[in-house]
């Protein structure tokens, strides 16, 4: 299903699942919650999101999914973009929400003009997760990292490399040569942060991407590379690895886990302390847990421990939900996701769980 469906279809079914033309902030039996403030007419913005447009009009975006059918008011729902019009209206007596497809005005001349190109709009800020996972990965910490190669010199015995360089690398004992000689991008990376659950038990390690290299020849267990692209200098002992396959849009469609998990917000990859909207986070749940690309969990913070005054006790006040997160990309025991909503300055060990 294309990326472009999402909202279209969400905000369709969920109005005509409504009764009265009037909306209610109380929830139908999926859950749904329409906001006081819904517009009547949005226009979709460049950098939109399917969750932002969404948020206009719901409480909890990530409900659509619950809600989708096919409404006859919408001729083409597969993709919205930028320029495309949402109209609130009345459809017998339900409100209902038609798409007014944007056009480009282009004023006729003897001369060709290129029209520029329109990027569908996606589910989650794709840009920013394709871009963070270009830096990070994470392994599982008690296993070999199955690297292809290390780096063991740069060209003309440098201990530091950059983009253009040629670098020279020892092919790994457990190396896949097929997957180093195949002509695919190579990542460069470091060890980077052991991550631990609040018990202590060992979760993964992270990796820091450094760069991207191409295979140019090799010579027995010696190969030498060209760096592509490095987001920091390339030094000896870096570890080479097939690239992770990217994102696409149409797996990263948020809806709730089906089963109850419960777990915590282990860290922050780049060593931030605090944390808000649009800030990738780490949590100690993964696909051993159940937990897909897509799946959304609520955060929520600890009450603070007061002291009764009268009877000088301690008692300890009721967690808050304070954000919500999307698992985009989970790995056996640990998972990367995005703060989508924040009302709260979050922090590790804050605890996460399904959404109510």
């Amino acid at each position: 299903m294309a990326a472009g469906m999402f909202a279209i279809l969400f905000l369709c079914s969920f109005l005509s699942s409504i009764s009265s033309p009037v909306f209610s902030q109380t929830a139908g039996a999926d859950g749904v919650r329409i906001r006081d403030d819904a517009p009547q007419r949005y226009t979709v913005k460049a950098g939109d999101t399917l969750w932002d447009i969404s948020g206009h009009f719901l409480h909890s975006p990530w409900r659509w999914p619950s809600v989708w059918r096919k409404n006859p008011q919408i001729d083409n729902p597969h993709l919205i973009y930028p320029g495309d019009v949402l109209t609130l209206r009345d459809c017998d007596g339900r409100p209902c929400i038609s798409l007014e497809r944007g056009r480009n005005v282009v004023k006729i001349s003897p001369e060709m003009r290129a029209l520029p190109r329109r990027e569908v709009i996606t589910p989650l800020p794709m840009s920013v997760l394709e871009a963070f996972l270009r830096e990070h990965r994470i392994v599982a910490d008690a296993e070999p990292l199955n690297e292809l190669a290390y780096v063991i010199a740069g060209d003309n015995k440098r201990l530091i490399s950059g983009a253009g360089d040629p670098i020279f690398a020892r092919v790994a004992d457990s190396a896949d040569v097929a997957a180093l000689t195949s002509g695919a991008p190579l990542g460069i990376f470091r060890p980077g942060e052991r991550y631990q659950d609040v018990a202590g038990q060992p979760l993964g390690r992270e990796l820091i991407g450094i760069g991207e290299a191409a295979l140019i020849s090799r010579d027995g267990d010696v190969v030498k590379l060209s760096v592509q692209k490095a987001a920091q200098e390339v030094r000896n002992n870096d570890i080479l690895l097939p690239l992770e396959t990217r994102l696409q849009p149409q797996d990263m469609r948020p809806r709730v886990p089906q089963h109850d998990v419960a777990g915590h917000i282990v860290g922050v990859p780049g060593g931030v302390r605090f944390i808000g909207r649009l800030q990738v986070i780490a949590i100690d749940l993964g696909t051993e847990d159940g937990l897909q690309p897509g799946h959304v969990l609520r955060i929520d913070q600890q009450g603070e421990r007061v002291v009764d005054p009268r009877t000088e006790e301690l008692v300890k006040l009721p967690d808050e939900t304070a954000g919500t997160l999307v698992v985009f990309r989970p790995y056996d025991k640990i998972s990367y996701a995005i703060v989508m909503e924040a009302t709260n300055t979050l922090a590790v060990g804050d605890a996460v769980r399904p959404p109510r």
